[in-house]
């Protein structure tokens, strides 16, 4: 077994762009939700005229999708991440536009027939109905509450209880306020595993809400200790939850 030197220094080595965790594969797992997003993404995406991939990371999700519209658009605001979405997504016929995640979007009113997004950091209701047409509809998948709190706790403490931005029936009421109808919503609660601290330090890099500000040095002591308890109890446990939504734009 590799000591916690060698695996932080191997951890703060690798890239941490895009949104492809297969770093992580034989060091940390995360159930998925039982409705394959990607899967229902595709089948969504066949059947429309255009369509827009919000804060699209790295362009993996989207490029997995097995047949794209005639006008197919995706958004994104960290430059490396733009730089990786264009290079996978171009060859497909994507546009990739650079956009800073805050509202505007930088489309006209009534211009898709079809929103996405896997994961995005803020949804802007009022502006997806914006540029969705009469009829279409927003189909994504969230983060939900409390993700990975145990891992932000361990770090900072204990975090304030209160009603979350992405709790479910939050979401639901912010559709509806946007004037979208909400025509399903659900939420799952997935566990999470770690089996070395080298995977709790590429997790931090790449997802940095997470822990704000982490860094190796500055969290050096807490590092340790959770090498010695992976060590002696084989993985930290910790959960997320998801949420998938779908809300369409009055015809």
């Amino acid at each position: 077994m590799a000591g916690f030197d060698e695996l932080a220094a191997e951890a703060e080595s690798v890239s941490v762009d895009g949104w492809d965790f297969s770093w992580l594969e034989g060091r940390a797992v995360e159930q998925r939700p039982s409705w394959g997003y990607q899967r229902l993404m595709s089948r969504r995406l066949a059947s429309v005229g255009s369509a827009l991939d919000i804060q699209t990371g790295g362009g993996e999700v989207l490029a997995g999708a097995d047949r794209f519209p005639p006008t197919m658009v995706a958004t994104e605001s960290w430059p490396p991440n733009i730089a990786r979405a264009t290079t996978l997504l171009h060859p497909l016929g994507v546009v990739v536009v650079a956009d800073p995640d805050e509202p505007p979007l930088p489309f006209a009113d009534a211009a898709f027939d079809l929103v996405v997004s896997r994961h995005p950091t803020r949804v802007c209701w009022t502006e997806i109905a914006r540029v969705l047409k009469p009829g279409g509809t927003y189909f994504a998948q969230h983060v939900g509450p409390e993700t990975v709190r145990e891992l932000t706790e361990f770090f900072l403490g204990p975090q304030p209880d209160g009603v979350h931005p992405r709790d479910p029936e939050r979401e639901r009421q912010d559709a509806r306020a946007a004037g979208l109808e909400v025509l399903d919503v659900r939420g799952e609660p997935l566990r999470m595993e770690f089996w070395d601290v080298g995977a709790v330090i590429y997790f931090l890099r790449k997802v940095v809400w997470t822990v704000p500000g982490f860094t190796v040095e500055g969290h050096r002591d807490r590092l340790l200790e959770m090498h010695d308890r992976i060590q002696a109890e084989g993985a930290f446990i910790a959960h997320s939850t998801r949420t998938l939504i779908e809300a369409r734009r009055a015809a």
